[in-house]
């Protein structure tokens, strides 16, 4: 028998909960995390999903209690979709997409916008059809995702953490990856860059970690690397994250495009709205 994954999160848990109070017998709810909706049965006080996975009303409160997590429900099982260990990695809800958070950190632009939209954005940027595209660190894959909707015929997408890998596997909103015209690299991209040719792909999407986590990323010599692996005339975007000040006149971002411009990129322009870059060859 093929399994069956559903996945909740304390705004859902509470409408069920709602519900149940109420007296109803059915109700229409998203188990995908937002991606689709079916109706469901409520049998005294329970909900029934399957002959095999219900939640009572005692798991529905403490999924209710625990904001900011995602639980999913396979083969009766109830479980927590996150991972402990060097870090802590876990995905957050939202209305739509969830988020990758890393120890806190959140790991896509969500304020105003939601994390699936937000990654299509910088895809959108440079992607354009029949592109081979670069995806430097990939994560859950949501720009990735897009660029093979914007027609794409082949994506390189690099990920370091094979916990992030793992995630994803789990995440319904990444599944897009999992299919053709795809390759997904389990790497370090910082050393793997140099395993591609020169000129090999006519657009890249750099979306790295926070500086802090991982400041080579953001070096001129990693820069000449994405600069070695494009095509001429091909395009680049480089999520910076937040500007800040690092001296009067002086923003991070600002020294980013000085770096990118010395690996020899041309027309660098900031886009504040999606925290970054784009950069043409």
């Amino acid at each position: 028998m093929e399994k069956t994954t559903y996945y909740f999160y304390s705004n859902i848990a509470r409408d069920v909960l709602a519900q149940i109070d109420k007296g109803q017998d059915q109700i229409e709810i998203s188990t995908d995390l937002n991606r689709s909706s079916a109706s469901f049965s409520l049998c005294g006080d329970e909900l029934v999903l399957d002959d095999r996975n219900r939640l009572s009303k005692a798991d529905l409160k403490h999924i209710a209690k625990k904001e900011n997590r995602i639980f999913y429900l396979e083969n009766g099982e109830l479980e927590v979709l996150e991972h402990r260990g060097e870090g802590y990695y876990k995905l957050v809800p939202t209305d739509t997409a969830p988020l990758l958070e890393i120890s806190g950190v959140k790991m896509h632009i969500s304020k105003g916008i939601n994390p699936f939209d937000s990654a299509g954005q910088m895809a959108r940027q440079v992607v354009q059809p029949g592109h081979r595209v670069l995806d430097t660190c990939s994560g859950l894959g949501y720009a990735a995702s897009e660029a093979l909707n914007l027609g794409a015929r082949e994506v390189i997408s690099v990920e370091f953490s094979k916990t992030v890998m793992d995630l994803r596997k789990m995440n319904p909103w990444s599944q897009r990856i999992f299919g053709d015209r795809i390759v997904l690299i389990h790497a370090d991209i910082f050393d793997y860059i140099s395993m591609f040719e020169s000129e090999s792909f006519d657009s890249i999407i750099h979306d790295p970690p926070r500086f802090s986590l991982a400041g080579e990323l953001y070096g001129e010599a990693f820069y000449r690397e994405l600069f070695r692996v494009l095509k001429r005339r091909g395009s680049l975007f480089h999520y910076t994250g937040n500007p800040h000040m690092i001296k009067r006149g002086s923003s991070f971002v600002d020294q980013a495009i000085r770096r990118l411009k010395a690996a020899g990129f041309k027309k660098v322009v900031k886009n504040e709205e999606l925290m970054g870059v784009t950069a043409l060859k």
